[in-house]
C-alpha cells in the first residue's frame, strides 16, 4: 500500500475556498481525496462538496433485531431452564416476557445509534492530516490527502486557487 501525505489549505472566504474544490476537481482529485474543515458550521454543499451518503439508519435497526432476539432468548431461555408451573398455566409466560423484550429492544437499538453515529462521524479519528489552529479563528482548511507522487500538484493547485498559508500533513499508509 502507498503511503499518503496530506496537504492544507487555508482561505478566509467561502467563495476562495469553493474555487479551490473546483480547481481540485479539474486537477483530477476525487471527492474522498479532499475535505473542507471549518470552525463555523456551514450548510450541506456550501463550498459546492458532494453530499455526504450515511448509513446511519441502519444502525438502529440492527441493534433492535439484536436486542429483541437477546430479550426473546433471555426470557425464553431462563423460563425453560428453571420451569415453575402455577395453576396449569403455561411455563412461557408472554405477557411478562413481552415487557422484557420491549426493553431489550430499546436498549439494543440506542446503543446501535451511538456506536452508530461514533463510527459515521469517523471517531476516533486515527489520521486527521494536516491541521492548523487559526481553523477555529475563522479560516476555512481544504485538506487534500493523496499519494507522494501527487502531493506538489496538491499544493500548486491549492496555492493557485488563492490559498493564504499551505501546510503539510503526516504521512500515513
Amino acid at each position: 500500500m502507498l503511503a499518503k501525505k496530506s496537504v492544507l489549505g487555508l482561505y478566509t472566504d467561502e467563495n476562495t475556498a469553493a474555487d479551490a474544490l473546483d480547481s481540485l476537481r479539474t486537477a483530477g482529485y476525487t471527492s474522498s481525496e479532499f475535505e473542507i474543515l471549518t470552525g463555523t458550521p456551514y450548510p450541506e454543499g456550501t463550498f459546492g462538496e458532494d453530499e455526504p451518503k450515511t448509513t446511519l439508519y441502519r444502525w438502529p435497526l440492527m441493534g433492535a433485531a439484536c436486542g429483541f432476539i437477546i430479550g426473546l432468548v433471555l426470557t425464553s431461555g431462563t423460563q425453560l431452564a428453571y420451569p415453575l408451573v402455577t395453576g396449569g398455566k403455561p411455563v412461557l409466560a408472554i405477557p411478562a416476557m413481552s415487557i422484557i423484550i420491549y426493553e431489550g429492544t430499546m436498549l439494543g437499538a440506542i446503543i446501535f445509534t451511538v456506536i452508530g453515529i461514533i463510527i459515521e462521524s469517523r471517531l476516533p479519528r486515527l489520521f486527521m492530516g494536516a491541521y492548523d489552529e487559526r481553523i477555529t479563528e475563522g479560516y476555512i482548511g481544504v485538506t487534500v490527502t493523496t499519494s507522494e507522487e501527487r502531493v506538489g500538484s496538491a499544493e500548486d493547485v491549492l496555492r493557485a486557487s488563492g490559498a493564504e498559508d499551505i501546510k503539510r500533513g503526516w504521512e500515513h499508509n
